[in-house]
């Protein structure tokens, strides 16, 4: 499948596309150098992600894998490049996460990729748009997903 382009909507305009897929983000790489730049900064060293020998020998993954909070924390990239530009906005801000499940671990080397649907578009004020997305992150031949999550993000209009 390709990716979506994002295009520029107004609210109106998304709010019509409810319930619909608005955007598919092109596939990431998660080699072990992005695990153990993650695992440093996030003082996570857990020999699951940074020790490939002990991670072969010792787990039931047959590698390293990502941290879920990782994949996750891919979710940024992978919707600014997917999902639809808000016309008039001045800026989005990331107003949090719910039902965030970890559902198969991501194994070096794979590729993950976001798909975003639209669930809800509110109007908290005039100037300031509540965006909810379900978001699931496939991994490239996997057949259960890597995460999904509840999404919500804040436009701010000017």
């Amino acid at each position: 499948m390709n990716v979506h382009a994002p295009v520029s909507v107004s609210i109106d305009d998304l709010k019509s596309r409810i319930g619909q897929e608005v955007g598919v983000s092109s596939w990431k790489m998660i080699d072990q150098n992005r695990i153990d730049r993650f695992a440093a900064v996030t003082e996570d060293l857990q020999f699951i992600h940074v020790d490939p020998e002990r991670a072969l020998a010792e787990t039931p993954f047959g590698s390293t894998i990502a941290h879920g909070f990782l994949t996750l924390s891919l979710l940024s990239a992978m919707g600014q490049e997917a999902l639809p530009t808000i016309r008039n906005r001045v800026m989005g801000i990331n107003y949090g996460l719910e039902r965030v499940r970890f559902l198969s671990p991501v194994p070096v080397g794979a590729r993950v990729r976001g798909r975003f649907t639209l669930s809800e578009v509110s109007m908290r004020s005039e100037s300031q748009a509540m965006l909810r997305y379900q978001v699931t992150v496939e991994i490239e031949g996997a057949e259960k997903p890597a995460l999904a999550a509840e999404w919500i993000t804040l436009a701010v209009l000017g």
